[in-house]
């Protein structure tokens, strides 16, 4: 099939993009196994529970891939595949609803800018605070502490624009920590509490902010405000 495709000069990921992108190859893209790999670990087989999203899938596989590439899936986690599925992959399957793809570069470049950060130190601020979510212990996007960190990450500018204000008066983030809420009486709600500590009086301001995780989309309960230890 890639022999036929017109694809000379081009990458084997670049000629397979080629492939899967014309309309008439699209049962290849049905037939394939997608992998969604976190920390180069093989972790989750995909399916999209709407089968015209394969679209989705065909985009997220990029013809230049690079290291700062970030794939977000949104979707239900079912069983561990069978063992005649891609070569007796023994990972879950997660049949998706969303998933979107951009470069981690272009995220930080997009989020709003506090009037009073300079633009360099609050980019190199949202980068580190991105990627140490993003390198959280086994973050796997299957608990309720990791999703709220996740929708945070790619949807909450606020926690950025807080680092960035404690950058700035010489505090670094020392703990992000996810606690059940005192609002969880009927829905799943977590409080997201980010601590920063000052490099040379060692006092410590915690800040919070609450997602509501009970359905596949979470969403914000309470916009990001001090926090206080009872």
């Amino acid at each position: 099939m890639i022999g036929r495709a017109g694809t000379a000069g081009q990458t084997d990921r670049q000629a397979m993009h080629t492939v899967l992108a014309e309309r008439a190859n699209r049962y290849l893209a049905r037939q394939m196994c997608w992998v969604f790999t976190i920390e180069g670990l093989e972790t989750y087989l995909l399916t999209p529970r709407d089968p015209a999203d394969f679209e989705l899938l065909i985009e997220a596989a990029r013809p230049g891939p690079r290291v700062t590439d970030v794939d977000v899936v949104i979707g239900a986690q079912g069983p561990l595949a069978p063992p005649e599925a891609c070569n007796g992959m023994m990972v879950p399957i997660v049949v998706f609803d969303q998933l979107y793809s951009f470069d981690r570069d272009d995220l930080i470049n997009e989020i709003p800018r506090p009037a009073d950060s300079p633009e360099e130190e609050f980019r190199a601020t949202a980068a580190e605070l991105f990627d140490r979510i993003m390198q959280t212990a086994d973050n796997a996007g299957a608990t309720d502490e990791h999703r709220a960190l996740n929708y945070l990450a790619v949807r909450y500018p606020a926690i950025y624009a807080q680092a960035a204000r404690a950058h700035g008066a010489e505090s670094a983030l020392t703990a992000v920590e996810v606690r059940p809420s005192r609002l969880a009486a009927v829905r799943t709600v977590v409080d997201v509490v980010f601590s920063y500590t000052h490099r040379e009086t060692d006092m410590t301001d915690k800040y919070f902010t609450r997602v509501d995780v009970t359905d596949e989309f979470p969403f914000l309960v309470t916009k990001l405000s001090p926090y206080y230890d009872r």
